[in-house]
């Protein structure tokens, strides 16, 4: 019922806003108009605020979830209509507010004691305001700190929410054919586990350390530092940062910052986060990134907000790295084959075919500069052409590709020549040579050596066990055992790969 009673909510805002004129036009959904007729609050509506406005308040109006939608939406200014892009890009730090006065009592119920006891200064008045918290600048020990308050009983809006996801998904999933390969409900566990990920600051404060130990020696980014005395699960301090908000190109040119040089170091962020470090700031819409005002010529980003951060496993690393490659060699056949070996399409598609459709896809993009290529132009093509060859979404990806598509966003809006390849390529190159050459594979196989020595050297007393019971009536059993777990292979691999070290190391000696 209640899941009902969102759904008529989430009707009525659209409704109220008037957004059926932009939304409802399709062929199959007009008669969602016809239900206004039950809601006569619906019958007399304003259409004094410009279609961007409703469309921003209407996103604001339904929530944490649609405002993080909302944020997503609005880095992408080069396929959205400019008035709906103006606005879109207000839900990234102007959210509105909830009261200081509470945040100020949830600050002291978390440190268990007066604001005014803990902090010099306090400004009641929020400095930003997001969707799942909003921060206030303080002064702590003569330093100047912000201080990021949850959002009150944000935790129970947000279950709501991921519930009525779930409730969708689901219902895609049994009445619609292609559900299978977009896996909805797979994706709404995995915005479930990113989003609740962000009610959690003492786990923010701790991506944040990490992110700053990553890029210690780093002159592209720099990450505020946390005060862990004074953090907790819903309250959190760390260093305010002073500088210019990415978005405010006019205050970059007016500091002389070098803006090719700004938008090649985003690009530049990402991939070595993704593919060096494997830890991606995963939520770098323009509210959460700031540029130093020093070293204009040589600028230095200033990230905050590390509630959603994104990892790859080894192997999903691997063949994004290989796709990239391929796809801007145009080598349409090797992006068919790593996604048929990794399991993204049906196994029984033929490589020939895919390939063909790609191709179809590409080769129009690719006679354009590869400066005017858009990865979500790009990204929308390939996925109609998927549809035959039963290509699943891999839910793992999503933030890695929301994350791609916001970096995107971001380097075109502020400077349209960018060339994403040229800044992309030293990275994939490297990649290459640090996990696919000789010597690579040798410090791999010397890293886990250890662990195949160990359990070679655990040998003699796992048989000397088995010989005291050899006498005993379960000997039988124990010889079944040992036959299944040579069939499992475990054993038989790690014997064999200790094998191969050994005569690696043979021949290095020799």
């Amino acid at each position: 019922m209640k899941k009902i009673l969102r759904l008529i909510k989430i009707y009525i805002v659209i409704m109220n806003n008037s957004l059926d004129k932009d939304l409802f036009n399709f062929r199959h959904l007009w008669v969602l108009r016809f239900f206004r007729v039950f809601f006569p609050s619906l019958w007399f509506r304003s259409t004094k605020l410009s279609r961007g406005e409703r469309i921003k308040n209407t996103f604001e109006e339904l929530g944490p979830i649609f405002v993080k939608l909302g944020q997503t939406i609005s880095t992408r200014k080069d396929l959205l209509p400019a008035d709906i892009a103006e606005e879109l890009v207000k839900l990234q730090d102007k959210v509105k507010p909830f009261s200081g006065e509470e945040a100020k009592k949830i600050i002291e119920s978390a440190l268990g004691d007066k604001v005014e006891n803990i902090f010099e200064d306090f400004d009641i008045n929020c400095l930003a305001s997001a969707s799942v918290a909003q921060v206030h600048p303080a002064k702590l020990h003569g330093n100047d700190v912000i201080i990021k308050v949850l959002r009150p009983n944000i935790e129970k809006l947000i279950t709501k929410d991921i519930n009525l996801m779930y409730f969708i998904a689901k219902a895609i999933d049994n009445f619609w054919e292609e559900s299978k390969r977009l896996k909805p409900i797979e994706i709404v566990a995995e915005y479930e586990k990113v989003i609740f990920g962000e009610l959690d600051l003492i786990k923010e404060a701790s991506n944040a350390n990490l992110l700053k130990r990553n890029h210690a020696k780093s002159s592209y980014l720099y990450v505020p530092d946390i005060y862990w005395d004074y953090t907790r699960e819903n309250v959190l301090v760390m260093e305010r940062i002073f500088g210019i908000q990415i978005s405010d190109t006019e205050e970059l040119k007016k500091n002389n910052i070098n803006i090719k040089r700004l938008a090649e170091k985003g690009v530049e962020i990402f991939f070595t986060q993704v593919f060096q470090h494997n830890f991606f700031h995963a939520d770098m819409h323009p509210g959460n990134i700031f540029v130093s005002y020093d070293t204009p010529e040589d600028p230095k980003y200033c990230a905050v907000d590390f509630g959603i951060m994104g990892s790859l496993s080894e192997s999903d690393q691997k063949y994004l790295a290989l796709n990239f490659q391929a796809f801007f060699q145009r080598d349409y056949k090797k992006v068919a084959e790593l996604h048929v070996d990794s399991g993204w399409v049906g196994e029984n598609t033929r490589v020939d075919e895919f390939e063909n459709s790609i191709r179809s896809v590409c080769e129009p993009i690719f006679e354009k500069p590869l400066k005017e290529i858009s990865f979500g132009n790009l990204l929308l093509r390939l996925f109609s052409v998927a549809r035959q060859y039963d290509m699943n979404v891999q839910p793992q990806l999503v933030l890695l590709q929301k994350t791609l598509l916001n970096i995107e966003g971001l380097g075109r809006d502020l400077y349209p020549d960018l060339d994403l390849w040229v800044t992309a390529k030293p990275f994939f190159e490297k990649w290459a040579k640090d996990n696919t050459s000789i010597s690579a594979i040798l410090k791999k196989i010397s890293k886990s050596s250890p662990k195949f020595i160990n359990e070679i050297s655990e040998l003699p007393e796992t048989l000397t066990m088995f010989r005291k019971k050899i006498n005993q009536s379960e000997v039988h059993e124990e010889i079944n055992s040992l036959r299944s777990e040579i069939k499992n292979s475990k054993f038989k691999n790690t014997i064999l790969l200790v094998i191969l070290f050994i005569m690696i190391l043979f021949e290095i000696n020799q």
